[in-house]
């Protein structure tokens, strides 16, 4: 797959997709993607209901790590009408030892293997800009979806976790890269 990086903008560029990271113009889509069902049943309610604690969400979740890190989460955009279509991205999260990435789509976009491409670029991002060989990903056992997306990843599952602060056993995915 090729990927090519913007390093001014931190735009990732897919065959089908741009990846650019999440900003407050995005409060509007990350709002109504932290409610879809699929979201609120696999990850949990962040308790943002309006525009603006969607953009406080962004300002206290997504930008400081971008920030201290220079990658975080990334706004999927597809090319062909530039439909805000999910989010995918490497996150730096308390209770696993390194970067995990997560994925989310919009429900309408599902299936169509959105979620695969922007996954795997961001994976050969990591690699070739952050010299990442070890990606995690957690995914709730109920999600079968994800945990097939993840072995397609090239990810196998490890063992069950329970986050820092939480109560949900998680499933644990790992996979080396060269």
């Amino acid at each position: 797959m090729l990927v090519i990086m913007n390093k001014k903008l931190h735009t990732i560029d897919t065959e089908r997709l741009l990846l650019r990271p999440t900003g407050l113009d995005d409060a509007e889509f990350i709002l109504q993607l932290l409610n879809t069902p699929g979201w609120l049943k696999f990850v949990g309610d962040r308790n943002v209901h309006d525009e603006k604690q969607a953009a406080q969400y962004i300002q206290d979740r997504m930008l400081p790590q971008l920030d201290r890190l220079g990658h975080s989460n990334n706004t999927i955009i597809r090319k062909e009408d530039g439909a805000k279509v999910g989010c995918c991205g490497l996150y730096d999260r308390d209770g696993i030892d390194g970067l995990d990435i997560g994925f989310a789509l919009l429900p309408e976009y599902e299936r169509m293997g959105y979620a695969y491409e922007a996954s795997q670029a961001v994976i050969d991002y990591g690699k070739l800009h952050f010299n990442l060989n070890l990606v995690n990903a957690i995914t709730d056992p109920q999600n079968l979806p994800s945990q097939k997306l993840l072995t397609k990843l090239g990810l196998s599952f490890v063992k069950n976790i329970i986050l820092p602060n939480e109560e949900v056993t998680l499933m644990l995915y790992q996979g080396e890269f060269d």
